[in-house]
């Protein structure tokens, strides 16, 4: 097999992975969450993650670092969050620090680099995350989330309300929201998936390396913009990051790279535009850059 087979083969075989797992979890974590409604009323969320209250923000930092998502399936999450009324800058404290900070992620960071780094990584992750969540509300940044994402699927059209239709059961009326916003964030999630594919298949770990070594000034910003596209699971991005580091990786883009990948793959980029305007994704965007630069060159410095 050639490098090019071996490439295409790489792609075809991760898009058709990821396909299948972020499908899955996108409908697991959307019934769940609907689930969670059910239960739990609109107004209990506001009043524990009201923005009005401090505590709010350092609770959903926490509630992010205990719950195993990735990037993405962070999202389904967030949606039942902005449904439930949620503080503003609570939901985009959970939105940052749920990828960042989940379970696998610090139980790897910790195997593979050691407590002391892994406690860095935690507090620069949660820190970062509430600062950014309280400096867009502040900023006023709530007015550019779309209208329709406040929409709960079943209000559109006809429910077990309506006259000459049969009464439909909460389970299922819970599924057919789930399947109903799946149908909607569907072109975003496969092109998402498409372009980060192509990505990890065709952009070789010695190139990322070379590009961001100890020898390069600008390797931790290099790796942070390398790291968004580049597409990793949680499981693999911790012992990808040591192998970039045997390599002649920089521990500083080594920590960058890790971040960037972590906190804003591409895929996560594109389901984001069916919830944020431009502006809001913008501003994502640079709160995980800047978090990936300074956690990148304050590390360097003090290790």
């Amino acid at each position: 097999m050639t490098i090019t087979q071996q490439m295409v083969f790489d792609t075809l075989n991760m898009f058709a992975f990821l396909a299948v797992e972020l499908t899955l979890l996108f409908l697991l974590i959307s019934y769940l969450v609907g689930v969670l409604q059910v239960y739990i009323p609109p107004s209990k969320i506001q009043s524990i993650l009201s923005s009005k209250k401090g505590k709010g923000y350092v609770i959903a930092g926490f509630l992010g670092a205990i719950t195993p998502f990735c990037s993405c399936s962070t999202i389904p999450f967030l949606k039942g969050l902005l449904r439930a009324k949620a503080g503003f800058g609570t939901m985009m404290v959970f939105l940052f620090a749920s990828p960042l900070l989940n379970p696998i992620i610090i139980g790897l960071f910790a195997v593979t680099f050691g407590l002391k780094v892994t406690l860095f990584y935690f507090a620069i992750a949660m820190g970062v995350s509430i600062i950014a969540g309280v400096a867009l509300e502040k900023l006023g940044f709530e007015k550019y989330i779309r209208a329709e994402a406040y929409i709960t699927p079943e209000s559109s059209g006809c429910s077990s309300g309506c006259s000459g239709a049969k009464p439909v059961n909460k389970w299922r009326k819970i599924w057919n929201s789930t399947w109903s916003d799946f149908k909607k964030v569907l072109p975003y999630l496969a092109g998402g998936i498409a372009l980060g594919s192509m990505i990890y298949g065709f952009m070789p770990t010695e190139f990322v390396a070379s590009i961001a070594n100890e020898n390069n000034p600008f390797a931790v910003p290099v790796a942070a913009v390398i790291g968004i596209p580049l597409y990793i699971r949680a499981e693999a991005v911790i012992p990808l990051s040591a192998a970039l580091a045997a390599k002649g990786m920089g521990l500083g883009a080594v920590m960058a790279l890790i971040i960037g990948s972590a906190g804003a793959s591409l895929t996560e980029v594109v389901l984001l535009k069916s919830i944020f305007k431009n502006k809001m994704i913008i501003a994502f965007l640079t709160v995980i850059l800047s978090m990936a630069v300074a956690a990148g060159y304050l590390y360097s410095y003090l290790f």
